[in-house]
């Protein structure tokens, strides 16, 4: 099972110090998800990260950076929107239908499937219901390539390994873990981050 990261709707100071250490811990891939956001900013954070980190990043805004970086891949968060012209590999995509699967992972590198369980960063509540994924699972919709996202906690791990998903996207259980406001020693979030790692296996 794989684990994302995916980052926090806002820059802050210590953004780029937070994940180069995710990165030192064995990170597998990071969502830069910044959905308000002047590409300007994703350019300085990407230049504070490690060369050898960026095959492991995609981004959800701003393409262009995937070949400026030399990234790993883009993200279609919309599951209505087209394949920007020129990117073919390493296009990954969200959506909240079961129905979508299929289809998105012939033509993806893998699909998130939101929303799980209640976000623990905004008011986005739960869509799908555990008849619903269980199902899926059995069809062999939710497979390697579909990864749980929404409210996805280190308690919901087990939830997700026993539906069959290929990976697990956090953004509030790690980021809730330390004030982007008032707080440099982010020593909690690494060892949140430790103990997500040890559980996804």
């Amino acid at each position: 099972m794989k684990l994302i990261i995916m980052t926090q709707p806002t820059y802050f100071v210590e953004e780029d110090k937070i994940l180069s250490a995710l990165f030192d811990e064995g990170l597998d891939m990071l969502h830069i998800n910044k959905p308000a956001s002047e590409p300007l900013y994703a350019e300085r954070l990407l230049t504070l990260l490690p060369k050898k980190c960026y095959d492991r990043i995609s981004v959800h805004q701003h393409y262009y950076l995937k070949q400026e970086f030399d990234l790993r891949g883009i993200h279609i968060d919309n599951p209505e929107q087209a394949v920007p012209d020129g990117f073919r590999k390493h296009v990954t995509r969200s959506t909240s239908s079961i129905a979508d699967l299929k289809e998105m992972k012939k033509q993806h590198d893998y699909v998130m499937l939101h929303s799980l369980f209640d976000s623990l960063h905004d008011d986005v509540r739960a869509s799908l219901d555990f008849g619903e994924l269980e199902e899926a699972r059995r069809r062999g919709l939710i497979d390697r390539k579909v990864y749980a996202l929404g409210g996805m906690s280190l308690e919901s791990v087990s939830v997700a390994k026993e539906l069959g998903f290929g990976g697990i996207v956090i953004c509030g259980d790690l980021w809730n873990r330390f004030c982007i406001h008032n707080e440099i020693n982010f020593h909690d979030l690494i060892d949140h981050f430790k103990k997500l790692k040890k559980a996804v296996g």
